[in-house]
């Protein structure tokens, strides 16, 4: 369990590291350790408020490196891209294995086998389709966005055109050959250190023998799962690790049960103390983080 908690941990340096490429064209030198307090910050905002916390990172990592906010929710949507095809890779794995290895499974694992994999499907298409038009179209994007908006006073037409190069800054490195590998190499690790974490959680129960691939068919599953997030309470982490580890590998329900808990413990709980500490430390107050994370500013 102490292993499992301190791969947990790893995982937001990982995540720190590769926000530092997406920040590479506005600041080539940004700070580590603002960006893991900013990370981990950000991870309790999640935890405590639900999905509307997943602005509170970008909003601190831009305060504290003083670059523009717009740059850092174009960083934050390529980092749910890069996190969307490590879900997608593991998922497709999980499909494949499960549909190969002739399982019998209930009507509920069923059904998610049928939706996930149809979801999956639209979900790779929109995100090649996504991360072609930031590569190769933003600028003609931008171009066309603005004829629109000339429509408008000119006093808007100015902040708007403002706000839009400011975000085409922050997927400058979606441009760079050299950044995307970097993405995808630290993107690996990242979810290299969730697998190895929930390794060595199964690893702590009697009878949880899992090798690397049921360690990566459960991932594919639970990681789709953990996008299903209620404030303070989880969700579904839970319900997925339990239909996967009763109906697919034939666990007890109350084994599956307390796995499935400690694991959203692992996933979200977990950053929540050191969370609190940073914050507290650097002064900063829930109330104004919930108003960020709403879409009012500090």
């Amino acid at each position: 369990m102490a292993l499992a908690v301190a791969f947990a941990y790893s995982t937001y340096w990982g995540r720190a590291l590769r926000w530092a490429v997406f920040l590479k064209p506005l600041k080539p030198k940004p700070s580590l350790r603002n960006l893991i307090s900013a990370t981990v910050v950000g991870f309790t905002a999640i935890t405590l408020l639900g999905r509307p916390g997943e602005f509170v990172r970008p909003y601190l990592i831009a305060t504290k490196e003083q670059v523009p906010v717009a740059s850092q929710l174009a960083a934050w949507v390529l980092e749910r891209l890069a996190d969307l095809l490590m879900v997608l890779l593991l998922f497709g794995f999980a499909l494949a294995r499960v549909g190969s290895s002739g399982v019998s499974v209930g009507p509920r694992m069923a059904l998610v086998l049928r939706l996930g994999g149809r979801a999956a499907a639209i979900a790779a298409v929109a995100m090649v389709v996504v991360l072609v038009l930031f590569r190769h179209f933003s600028e003609p994007a931008r171009r066309i966005l603005m004829r629109t908006l000339q429509v408008l006073p000119d006093a808007f037409q100015a902040r708007a055109d403002k706000l839009v190069a400011t975000f085409l800054q922050g997927i400058e490195s979606v441009r760079s050959d050299g950044a995307l590998f970097l993405i995808l190499l630290y993107s690996v690790l990242e979810w290299a250190l969730i697998v190895a974490s929930y390794g060595c959680l199964a690893a702590s129960f009697p009878g949880l023998n899992f090798t690397i691939v049921d360690l990566l068919v459960l991932m594919g599953f639970v990681s789709l799962g953990a996008s299903v997030q209620i404030p303070g309470v989880g969700g579904g982490v839970q319900v997925m690790a339990v239909l996967v580890l009763t109906e697919i590998f034939r666990i007890r329900l109350e084994t599956a049960t307390a796995f499935a808990f400690l694991a959203w413990v692992l996933t979200f709980v977990a950053v929540v103390p050191p969370g609190i500490l940073i914050s507290l430390k650097e002064g900063l107050e829930w109330r104004k983080l919930h108003r960020v994370g709403t879409g009012g500013s500090l």
